[in-house]
């Protein structure tokens, strides 16, 4: 499984005023002078959102004792606590992923991000990402008490999500993209591929227009609807053949699987360069599924189990796993038709077609890669301004693949400029391919 610079389902941070700030200020100070008894329930139901039906599960305390001692401390908190709401303690909310690969399949192994992303946790990344914080730091910006922050620290360090780059001393071990990056992309993104634009959507066209001809199973998609596919999986050859910036070999983490972490807290106003996707493989087949993020749903990546299951549907029209066949069919990968025929609504690129696609793209857009790859570092000399220092490694990766993802500012242009129809409404962009004989 391959992930990269995934973006859906993006969080925000409320805005305040002074005013509001202000009632905060006192909201903490007060809550931290509480007693334990009523301080961990404001904590619990405010801060990480958890109802009063959870709360007594993990206190093992009554339902009716909880109600009262929130009841209590609201009274305690007077006037304040009129106006305090589920964001009383001003949480950050980060949308949490991974870059990297690794053998996980959500139950018994859940992705590293479920390790880290409770509301305290996501907190405390934030704050420590632009500089180191101590404890005292952290426990007086967030309204927590210290043992609250050492103990979620513990597990950060455990999980590999943050370090201690001084005694006492944490920060953040992976980026935090913001709409700061976004606002850069929207300033700088066009008006740097300017130059070569129309060389590049005419190099696209013409790759669209040669692999159509081709004889292969294009799973009764629209032509318009497949050009997405073949400019995603050219610039994807082009990247891994061509681009000359630092291939980033990402270390082995505490689980035995090489990830890093990459956390969001945009908006959803700006947008980044960003074409993203996820890949699952098993023996010498794989799925990969990718997204723009403007005018294209994204579904996930395909289990592996899954995989030898629709490359049987297509090539014999049925299946003999029938378990493996009733979950995809199920999960929208294989549709039964009303004469219960079977049908893969996914691409297939066989070894040799593959080869093929391989000739096309040589042809057509690998003769514009120098000059497009000189432009992406004029990109990047500003694009690497805005992370901190220590994350030299995370930021090449991030770099590297601004030379895929610049691809979406082609295709908006090219939609703007009429030379491209908008993909069909809830048509996703994924193919199987088979990667060796």
């Amino acid at each position: 499984m391959y992930v990269y610079q995934i973006s859906d389902d993006l969080f925000y941070e409320d805005t305040y005023s002074q005013e509001t700030e202000e009632i905060y200020d006192s909201l903490r100070t007060k809550i931290s002078m509480f007693s334990e008894k009523y301080r961990n329930i404001i904590i619990f139901y405010y801060y990480d959102g958890l109802s009063i039906k959870e709360i007594s599960e993990k206190l093992n305390i009554p339902e009716g004792t909880i109600t009262w001692r929130l009841s209590e401390a609201r009274n305690k908190l007077k006037k304040e606590c009129l106006k305090m709401t589920e964001t009383a303690l001003r949480p950050v909310k980060l949308k949490l992923h991974i870059n990297g690969n690794g053998n996980y399949n959500g139950k018994d192994r859940p992705f590293p991000t479920t390790y880290i992303e409770d509301a305290l946790s996501q907190n405390i990344l934030f704050n420590c990402y632009e500089e180191p914080k101590s404890v005292e730091d952290l426990a007086k910006i967030s309204g927590v008490p210290a043992y609250y922050i050492e103990d979620r620290i513990d597990n950060l360090i455990k999980r590999e999500a943050i370090i201690e780059p001084v005694k006492n001393k944490y920060q953040t071990n992976f980026i935090i993209f913001s709409d700061k990056h976004g606002i850069y992309h929207e300033e700088n993104a066009e008006k740097i591929l300017m130059p070569i634009m129309d060389k590049l959507s005419e190099a696209l066209k013409n790759i669209s227009e040669d692999i159509n001809k081709i004889d292969f199973y294009k799973a009764e998609k629209s032509e318009k609807d497949l050009f997405y596919l073949y400019a995603i999986l050219a610039f994807s050859y082009c990247k891994n053949k061509y681009c000359t910036l630092p291939e980033i070999k990402i270390p082995e983490k505490y689980d035995g699987n090489c990830f890093s972490y990459c956390g969001t807290i945009e908006t959803g106003n700006h947008f980044r360069a960003s074409t993203g996707g996820q890949r699952s493989s098993i023996e010498k087949y794989s799925h990969s599924t990718y997204y723009f993020l403007k005018g294209h749903p994204y579904r996930q990546m395909m289990y592996d189990t899954y995989i030898n299951t629709c490359i049987d549907v297509i090539t014999t029209g049925t299946s003999n796993d029938k378990y493996e066949l009733a979950n995809a069919i199920k999960d929208g990968y294989i549709i039964k038709r009303d004469n219960d025929e079977l049908f893969v609504p996914i691409p297939f690129i066989t070894y040799k077609i593959k080869t093929e696609l391989k000739n096309i793209f040589e042809k057509h857009i690998v003769p514009l890669m120098d000059e497009y790859q000189s432009l992406v570092m004029k990109y990047i000399s500003g694009y690497k301004k805005m992370f901190p220092k220590h994350l030299s490694n995370d930021i090449n990766f991030s770099c590297r693949e601004i030379y895929l993802g610049l691809l979406s500012v082609v295709i908006d242009y090219m939609q703007n400029n009429g030379a491209i129809e908008p993909p069909t409404p809830n048509s996703y962009c994924e193919v199987l391919i088979e990667y060796r004989k």
